[in-house]
């Protein structure tokens, strides 16, 4: 398996310090806020590849991020 990029990690360490901090899953726009991304696309795009890897799972909510 291929090593994540800096801006998977960044993502995933972004994840992990919310859900600890605020006790739930960052939104989309929140993770784009922390981490400098412009576009919530672009997170979404993001998101997509870790949950292919199987570093994290989601469902259909606001809040639905799980690190795996």
């Amino acid at each position: 398996m291929r090593e994540i990029s800096e801006r998977e990690r960044r993502i995933l360490h972004c994840i992990r310090e919310w859900i600890a901090d605020h006790g739930e899953a960052p939104t989309v726009l929140e993770i784009s806020q922390a981490v400098g991304l412009s576009s919530t696309g672009s997170t979404a795009y993001q998101l997509g590849k870790l949950q292919q890897r199987g570093l994290i799972s989601r469902d259909r909510g606001w809040r639905s991020i799980r690190l795996c």
